[in-house]
């Protein structure tokens, strides 16, 4: 593999962001839900203003990885806890996003951003850690598994009319 820049994202990588997730997101799982499901969705949860919040708070870390020209290949979102947890911890902290582009995926670039998202999530005094993923995304949850967590629960995402069964997974 080539050069690569893993950093931490600014406000200013907010299109980049939403235009990655949007794309990834699509990708991978659009064809589950209607495509009025999906384009609401993809309209309300990947637009520039969704991002710039978390990205100028203190709490919450977005994490890059460009290849040598300045392109997006993949990025994670770290942060504050907001799973639907029973008792959740106070100092909760959670994997929100691990996406990597279509065209790069299977080549280990998730694993690079996670072990970065946990590091930074132990940094922050984040403990303990979860992930919500879907319930059908084996490949994600063998990846998190070898990282140390396991399922506790379950709950239900919703995209539109359509709700996805999640899994919550917790790393001690």
């Amino acid at each position: 593999m080539s050069y690569m820049n893993l950093r931490q994202a600014t406000p200013d990588d907010a299109p980049v962001l939403a235009e990655l997730g949007a794309l990834t997101f699509a990708h991978t799982f659009g064809q589950m839900y209607t495509s009025k499901d999906l384009q609401d969705f993809l309209a309300t949860t990947y637009t520039v203003e969704r991002h710039l919040i978390p990205l100028t708070d203190s709490r919450e870390s977005f994490w890059l990885l460009e290849d040598e020209n300045g392109q997006a290949m993949a990025f994670g979102w770290a942060g504050t806890c907001k799973l639907p947890v029973p008792n959740l911890e106070p100092t909760a902290g959670e994997i929100k996003r691990l996406y990597v582009h279509p065209d790069h995926q299977g080549k280990k670039l998730g694993s690079r951003i996670l072990k970065r998202m946990l590091d930074w999530l132990g940094d922050e005094g984040f403990e303990p850690l979860y992930i919500g993923v879907w319930s059908e995304n084996y490949g994600a949850q063998r990846l998190y598994a070898r990282y140390g967590f396991e399922k506790v629960s379950e709950y239900e995402f919703p995209v539109g009319n359509h709700r996805d069964r999640e899994f919550i997974l917790k790393r001690a």
